[in-house]
This record gives C-alpha cells, sequence and structure tokens, in this order.
C-alpha cells in the first residue's frame, strides 16, 4: 500500500513515518522536499501526486505555532494552511486517490464550548481568536474532506489531535508552543544558574496533551479502520495546569529555582479537553504517559542540541 505523507519532516510527519516502519503492515511510503514540490502550488500539487499514484494520502502538512506566532503572523498562518489543505485535497481526489486522511488540530472548538469537548462541538460558538487564523483554515480542510466524502463516495477523513509534543519539536522562544517553550527555558536556567524562571500567563489554563509518537499510532490506526468518523478527536482525555506542567518540567530537566509568572502575557483558552470516547469505541487509546513522555521529549531536546540540529 502506498502512502503520500506530506509534511514528513516535522514533529508530527517524522513520527508518523517512524510508525509506519514499526508497523505490522508493509507500507511503500512517499515523501517530498518543499524544494521538489510547493504544497501551495495546486498544479504542482496534482502533477506530483498524478505522477506518483498513491493509495492514499496522509496530510500532516502546515504551517504551525504557539499563541505569539498565531497572534503576530495570522495572514499567513490562514493563507498557507488553506491552500495547503485545498490543494491536497482536491487533487488526491482529481488523481483517484483511495483514502485521504486530515490531520486537524483541537483549536477548532468554540473558546467556551463545554469540556471535554465532543465531536460535535464544531461551529458551536465563537472561537479562541489568539489562534483563530490558524483554526478556520483547519476547519476549511475537515469540511472539505467531509464534503467529498459525502459528494463524490470517496474516504476522506479528518482526525483531531489535542496539543502535541514530543522528539522534533519546535523550541523557539516565542513560537513554540507551551510544552517544548518550557523545557528550554527550564533547561537555559539550569545551565546559567539562574534563580527563577518566569512562564507565560497565570499558569492557570487546563492542557491536555498527546505524545506525537501516540498520535503516529492513532493516525495509522484509523487508516485501518474500513468505516471511520468524518472526524475524530486523539487525545488522551487527560488535562494539567500550565504550573503543574511548568512543575513537572522543573523537576524532569532539574532546575532548583523558583517558578514566577508574566501576567502581561494571555493566557488563552482557559480549559481545553477532548472527549476521547468516539476513538475509544472505535478500539485506540493512547499509551504513553505525561511524565515518561516529557522526559522522552527531554532527551530528544538535549542530543539534538548537542547535535545542532534543535529547532531554536
Amino acid at each position: 500500500m502506498k502512502v503520500f505523507v506530506s509534511g514528513h519532516k516535522g514533529m508530527v510527519g517524522s513520527a508518523i513515518i517512524r510508525g509506519l516502519k514499526k508497523d505490522s503492515v508493509s507500507w511503500d511510503i512517499l515523501v517530498c522536499d518543499r524544494k521538489e514540490v510547493d504544497l501551495c502550488d495546486q498544479s504542482a500539487v496534482e502533477a506530483f501526486l498524478d505522477s506518483e499514484k498513491p493509495d492514499m494520502v496522509l496530510n500532516a502538512a502546515g504551517r504551525v505555532g504557539g499563541i505569539h506566532a498565531n497572534n503576530t503572523y495570522p495572514a499567513e498562518f490562514i493563507r498557507e494552511n488553506l491552500l495547503i489543505n485545498a490543494n491536497l485535497i482536491h487533487a488526491a481526489w482529481r488523481v483517484g486517490v483511495k483514502r485521504f486522511l486530515n490531520l486537524g488540530s483541537s483549536c477548532i472548538y468554540p473558546r467556551n464550548t463545554e469540556q471535554p469537548i465532543k465531536e460535535t462541538s464544531l461551529l458551536t460558538g465563537p472561537l479562541e481568536q489568539t489562534n483563530s487564523a490558524y483554526a478556520l483554515a483547519k476547519i476549511a480542510g475537515l469540511e472539505m474532506c467531509r464534503h467529498y466524502r459525502a459528494q463524490y463516495g470517496v474516504l476522506f477523513h479528518s482526525a483531531m489531535p489535542t496539543n502535541l509534543y514530543g522528539p522534533g519539536d519546535n523550541y523557539h522562544p516565542e513560537n513554540s508552543h507551551v510544552l517544548p517553550a518550557l523545557l528550554r527555558r527550564f533547561h537555559e536556567a539550569k545551565e546559567a544558574s539562574l534563580s527563577e524562571v518566569c512562564i507565560w500567563g497565570t499558569g492557570k489554563p487546563r492542557r491536555e496533551l498527546l505524545h506525537v509518537d501516540d498520535l503516529a499510532v492513532g493516525l495509522i490506526f484509523l487508516l485501518k479502520t474500513k468505516d471511520p468518523p468524518d472526524w475524530v478527536n486523539l487525545g488522551t482525555g487527560k488535562d494539567q495546569t500550565i504550573l503543574e506542567l511548568a512543575e513537572m518540567v522543573k523537576d524532569i530537566v532539574g532546575f532548583q529555582g523558583s517558578i514566577t509568572h508574566d501576567l502581561s502575557k494571555p493566557d488563552g483558552t482557559a480549559v481545553k479537553r477532548l472527549d476521547v470516547s468516539l476513538m475509544d469505541s472505535l478500539g485506540w487509546k493512547a499509551s504513553i504517559d505525561l511524565r515518561s513522555g516529557i522526559s522522552n521529549a527531554y532527551e530528544d531536546f538535549l542530543s539534538t542540541l548537542a547535535l545542532g540540529t534543535a529547532r531554536l
């Protein structure tokens, strides 16, 4: 079975490649570099898929980032993600791809929706404004897959993962997500023998985290599911406060100082935890516990830092 994995050099794409190689099925894995095919170029995407003719597409490509990046570059976030999704979905249909699994994001759900968040919460209220551009592009991709499936009878479907972390993450001090940002701050504070680490906001918002290797296993499971839902949540169903995360990172890194707060920075969504009962009913659950996962992520950060390949 030939599967094209878009975004294979990113954190998620790399994990998917690792997962496919470990899987019991012998997958024929197809990838392409950005220099080879610009996924924002519709004709280039269609020509590539028509030439390679994969049986399946797993779309993990896109522009990603944390609150600061989303607030600073909303035009790039909505434009690039809209183009990538639309080009891949339409080209896959045009060239006869049998199955398309689109990777979305839990940020598609309304800011103040009922917790834990069910799939049926989509489009029932206003989005979190700090990442609305990204969320709207992801919603468009989900809706394209849903409508192509309904109108054309193709097996195009989506998965909505919660906040992700793990090997290959982006550790930029401003553009990264919460966990890699914390790992970098605590590590650098330890190395510099600082007395404190400042975290953004109050530390009260609650976040669910899923290790990227768990995500990969879940996505491969969905590729093998005969009649999957149009979209389904992927997560652990468990959450913790940002402060609790910071304290766990502090302990894993071995930082001896204190934690302070920069209250001028936004908190973002107060609580975000996915209802994973639908995925549970299909027969899949996440297996990597949070402390083990963070330890694994920190080990990867240290090794890539030593090699000079860390995404800083």
